[in-house]
């Protein structure tokens, strides 16, 4: 890192070292940590995992998907999408069926009580997004968004 873009942190002296040495990466995993935790809170009262609303999501949006596509979608690997698919599928809110076209490719549906869950499922992000942005303004929100997903791509550059 050249060092014009090191910044030196004043923060109180309990305060872990990461935040002095790495503020921005710090501040990233602590507001991750903290909006999963509150998203985890809400989610379980409508007996849901996180990361399992993403899927149903989704699958709100378009339904009868190939695992693959859930993938790219979700922008999760293989076997995080196929453990979501089982504990969903043992939930009873989605079901998983062999393609027609192509016995390989694996196709996750759901179903009734999947498609009932949708409201308390957006009643609770819907929370979690009023929480998370009450003390923001449009103009901020909207500049986190964008240096969100600038940080997000490079990120995914410097993975490939």
């Amino acid at each position: 890192m050249e060092e014009n873009n090191k910044h030196h942190v004043e923060v109180p002296g309990d305060e872990v070292s990461a935040v002095r040495e790495f503020p921005v990466s710090f501040s990233i995993f602590s507001m991750a940590r903290s909006h999963r935790g509150l998203a985890a809170q809400l989610l379980r009262e409508a007996g849901l995992y996180p990361g399992q609303e993403i899927v149903l999501m989704q699958l709100w949006h378009q339904d009868h998907r190939s695992q693959n596509s859930l993938c790219r979608s979700t922008r999760l690997d293989h076997s995080t999408i196929a453990k979501s698919v089982r504990r969903l599928e043992d939930a009873g809110l989605v079901i998983s069926s062999r393609s027609e076209e192509d016995k390989r490719v694996t196709i996750v549906s759901l179903t009734q009580a999947g498609r009932d869950i949708e409201r308390r499922v957006n009643d609770a992000w819907s929370k979690v997004e009023a929480l998370t942005t009450e003390a923001l303004t449009a103009d901020e929100q909207m500049i986190f968004v964008t240096l969100a997903r600038k940080i997000a791509a490079s990120l995914e550059a410097a993975e490939e």
